[in-house]
C-alpha cells in the first residue's frame, strides 16, 4: 500500500473545465501547499525516462497504453515498472490491470491542469 498523495484536480465552479492544482505561475504567488503540489508533478517529470514514457503514453492511440508498448525506452522492464509507478505516485497516470498486462492513461485533466499551470495570462 502506498502513502503517496496524488495531484488535487478540481473542477471549477463555472463548469468551464478543469482547473488547475495550482494558480498559473504568472497570476500570483504559489502559497506553500500550492508549490509542494506543482513540485511533485515536476519532479516526477524532470527524469527523461519518466518524461519519455509520460509522452508515450498521452500520445498513444485511443489515450492509453499497454505497459508491453511503451517500455522500449532503453531500460530495463523493472525501471520501467519503477518510473511508471512515481508517475502515478505524482498523479499523472492512471493504471488498470488486464490480465497480465497494465494499461496506463494519462487523465485528460491532467493535461489540462498542467496547461493552465504554465499559461501566461492573456492581454485584456
Amino acid at each position: 500500500m502506498s502513502n503517496a498523495k496524488v495531484l488535487p484536480l478540481l473542477e471549477p465552479a463555472d463548469g468551464q473545465g478543469v482547473a488547475p492544482c495550482c494558480p498559473p505561475l504568472a497570476e500570483r504567488p504559489m502559497n506553500a501547499e500550492e508549490a509542494e503540489t506543482a513540485a511533485r508533478m515536476f519532479k516526477a517529470l524532470g527524469d527523461p525516462v519518466r518524461l519519455r514514457l509520460f509522452s508515450a503514453v498521452a500520445s498513444h492511440e485511443g489515450g492509453e497504453a499497454c505497459v508491453c508498448d511503451i517500455s522500449d525506452v532503453g531500460v530495463s522492464q523493472p525501471t520501467v515498472s519503477h518510473h511508471l509507478k512515481k508517475l502515478k505516485e505524482a498523479g499523472l497516470l492512471t493504471s488498470e490491470r488486464r490480465g497480465t498486462w497494465v494499461y496506463y492513461r494519462v487523465e485528460p485533466s491532467v493535461l489540462a491542469a498542467m496547461g493552465k499551470l504554465l499559461t501566461l495570462p492573456t492581454a485584456a
